[in-house]
């Protein structure tokens, strides 16, 4: 009766050892009829760093239908052991004195693997037990608690640059030892910055709300500014990641501030700190071992071209140096389309598309001409020249992680003379979450290719003007 009580009854409290032994139990078997139903039924691989993949996460309404039945089975499986898991999490919030709508953290990816470490550690507050564990840290954590100052500047500044300096250790070990832009890195360590700082600064006093979001920007920002300083990262690639830092960030300190108001002077939350800081390199270290496979999809864009197909066409295969750009984009530098030459013709030419960064190789794999131009890449530039005041950085993200697989071009004849063309890129983002990177890559790709196709589209109009004009023979 009391093992069901604890799973499926919403009336009461679990303690931390319960709640740790239940959650890690239920995970165990869940985990395992997931990849038993995955091997054995529908003859694929399914690992623990599944549950975070891109595919399984944010993509659910855009699954091709092949993929419903595998990810409806799962969902139906997993129905019972989300509602035990609410429960359990509903009854520790309250054994905790911790408000019940944090539950919603049951739900957030990755984040929950932070918050169920939380509940696995913080004490009972009305047991007595918070008095019990103070007593037992009174050594080691006790004494680190002291060297926190007690005034409000003094804690914010030792929460910033403690925390800083994990997080920056983290970042280290996931781009230069793992070589990984993972989930670790890009969603661990924001919401553990946003959260352990706000937790040493409301250490030995509770802090308001707006004081805890403020040193949880404060933390995010000069973050950001390390990793500059010590030319780990440019200015471009900080800006496109600043919507999720600040959002995991401010959400860690949140989530920092309810705990705080409960915990002060227990040293507990010093270990808290340390445990949640352990989790994020793991968390790394098992995305890399399992790592996802990047999807490979298509980014399209169009032009109307008033010119015949076999005028375009001839602009297509091989165009003339672009004039040097105007868009602020390539500017800062991005990457972006000089000129474009081919050897040979037919399947089997090489086709150089010429960047600013060097050169895309692309043998042509079909030549139906006038209609379509189609080819791989056999090998690619750096995607961009990063902005910072060392000069040239040599980030790794720069070099294989937004892949070109290959591209064509498309020319359809129109009633009316005209040639819609289009272009379309294949590629893969190999920066996580996935979903988050494609929308500033689909971007900039659509820049480049607007960039290309309004060049040929002048080209082509010019001289399909031109043969309009000269006399008839």
């Amino acid at each position: 009766m009391n093992l069901l009580r604890n799973l499926f009854g919403l009336h009461g409290t679990t303690s931390r050892g319960r709640y740790a032994l239940f959650g890690v139990l239920l995970f165990f078997i869940k985990h395992n009829i997931d990849r038993w139903f995955a091997a054995f039924v529908f003859k694929r691989e399914w690992t623990i760093t599944s549950y975070w993949k891109p595919s399984s996460i944010f993509s659910l309404p855009a699954l091709p239908n092949s993929e419903l039945p595998f990810y409806g089975t799962l969902l139906a499986i997993a129905l019972v052991f989300i509602w035990c898991g609410v429960v359990l999490t509903l009854r520790r919030l309250r054994d905790a004195s911790l408000p019940l709508w944090l539950v919603v953290l049951f739900f957030v990816p990755l984040v929950n693997l932070f918050f169920f470490l939380l509940l696995c550690l913080l004490p009972s507050k009305e047991s007595g037990d918070l008095l019990a564990w103070a007593q037992r840290e009174r050594s080691m954590w006790w004494q680190l608690g002291r060297l926190i100052p007690t005034g409000q500047w003094g804690a914010a500044g030792v929460g910033v640059g403690i925390t800083l300096l994990l997080a920056f250790a983290a970042t280290e070990f996931s781009i230069i030892a793992l070589e990984n832009y993972g989930w670790g890195l890009f969603v661990g360590v924001p919401f553990f910055i946003g959260l352990a700082s706000v937790l040493i600064y409301g250490y030995h006093a509770e802090r308001n709300l707006g004081a805890c979001i403020m040193v949880s920007v404060l933390a995010i920002s000069l973050f950001a500014g390390m990793l500059i300083l010590f030319a780990v990262e440019g200015v471009i690639c900080l800006v496109m990641a600043a919507p999720i830092g600040y959002a995991l960030g401010i959400f860690g300190g949140i989530i920092g501030y309810v705990i705080q108001r409960r915990t002060t002077h227990d040293p507990a939350t010093l270990r808290v700190c340390a445990a949640l800081f352990l989790l994020v390199p793991m968390l790394m270290f098992a995305e890399k071992s399992k790592p996802s496979a990047p999807r490979v999809l298509p980014v399209k864009t169009s032009v109307i071209v008033d010119a015949a197909p076999e005028i375009v066409w001839r602009h297509v295969v091989s165009f003339s140096e672009l004039p040097k750009p105007t868009e602020t984009l390539f500017k800062l530098g991005y990457a972006y389309p000089i000129k474009a030459e081919i050897k040979g013709r037919g399947v089997g030419a090489i086709r150089h598309c010429i960047f600013s960064t060097g050169a895309f190789v692309e043998p042509i794999e079909i030549w139906d001409e006038p209609r379509l131009l189609k080819f791989s890449v056999t090998a690619q530039p750096p995607a961009m020249r990063e902005l910072s005041p060392y000069g040239t950085i040599k980030a790794p993200h720069l070099n294989d992680y937004l892949v070109s697989h290959g591209g064509q071009f498309q020319l359809t004849a129109l009633a009316d003379g005209r040639t819609l063309l289009e272009g379309t890129t294949w590629c893969e983002v190999k920066i996580y979450p996935e979903d988050y990177w494609r929308v500033f890559s689909d971007a900039i790709i659509h820049r480049i290719h607007l960039r290309v196709l309004e060049h040929v589209k002048r080209l082509a109009e010019e001289e399909q003007s031109a043969s309009l004009a000269s006399p008839r023979s």
